[in-house]
């Protein structure tokens, strides 16, 4: 009976595995496929009859594909940057100080990350507008509404899990506030910082609305805008949209599959009230 049971476990892990993968499949094999083979009789094959590198060479060299990695490049690390200074600094603030409103500012700084960003985009257009701040990396701004409510969250979770006698035994040597915070507290919850920037990588990395309507010149456009614009009028560039979506993913997977046991620690460690 055991080993039935194991067994079915193991179909349907496996078959949620193989759904969960194949999108993935499918799209590199259709990155490497002409386009009179993405549609009509041969659309189903697994095995391209002429393979083609075309499309990525298309999409790298003469659709300005590289730059807009480099600019999601310098977008999302300009954010992470300051999203985990901020985040560590208002959860320090948070996890160590008793104030009235306490618990209110947490429900309030988690409802703002609930948002629909579709709320906040035409105001922010008109700001941007009014600064002469269109079509530049000062889009990195409005990226805390979708990053930082999270990133103090995860830290806040951190920072509670590190004993007070800890910072106690700091300001008996002499130790300032900020000198406490950012050479002892700070390192010591050092997974938690870790999970928090990568999670803000990511999530900057794959931001569309703000980047498509407050940069709508070329030069500034990030991935995912410059994906969407893969298209003419009559036609969606299918083979072109997978070459890219596989290249743009490369950088996100490589982070994820070396700092796995990062990410984890993080989560995990954070998830334990002591």
């Amino acid at each position: 009976m055991k080993k039935l049971v194991f067994a079915a476990v193991t179909v349907v892990i496996l078959g949620f595995l193989a759904i969960s993968i194949f999108p993935f499949f499918w799209m590199v094999v259709t990155s490497v496929k002409p386009s009179s083979e993405i549609f009509g009789a041969n659309a189903f094959r697994v095995i391209a009859e002429n393979p083609t590198l075309s499309n990525y060479t298309t999409v790298m060299f003469e659709k300005n594909m590289l730059r807009a990695i480099g600019n999601s490049m310098v977008v999302s690390s300009i954010t992470m940057l300051y999203v985990v200074i901020i985040a560590s600094m208002s959860a320090y603030i948070i996890s160590r100080f008793s104030f009235k409103g306490k618990n209110l500012l947490m429900g309030f700084i988690l409802s703002v990350s609930m948002f629909p960003q579709m709320i906040i985009v035409g105001p922010v257009f008109n700001m941007f507008h009014n600064f002469d701040m269109l079509n530049s990396y000062w889009v990195v701004l409005p990226y805390a509404t979708i990053t930082l409510p999270i990133a103090v969250w995860i830290m806040v979770t951190h920072f509670k899990r590190i004993p007070l006698s800890v910072e106690e035994a700091a300001q008996i040597d002499g130790c300032s506030v900020w000198r406490t915070l950012w050479q002892i507290i700070f390192p010591l919850a050092a997974p938690g910082v870790f999970t928090t920037a990568i999670m803000t990588f990511i999530a900057a990395w794959n931001e569309f609305l703000l980047a498509s309507t407050l940069n709508v010149n070329i030069r500034f456009h990030t991935v995912p805008v410059a994906i969407n614009s893969l298209r003419t009028q009559f036609a969606i560039l299918w083979g072109e949209i997978t070459a890219a979506a596989v290249v743009v993913i490369i950088p996100t997977l490589l982070i994820v599959l070396l700092f796995q046991k990062q990410i984890i620690s993080g989560i995990v460690s954070g998830a334990v009230k002591e």
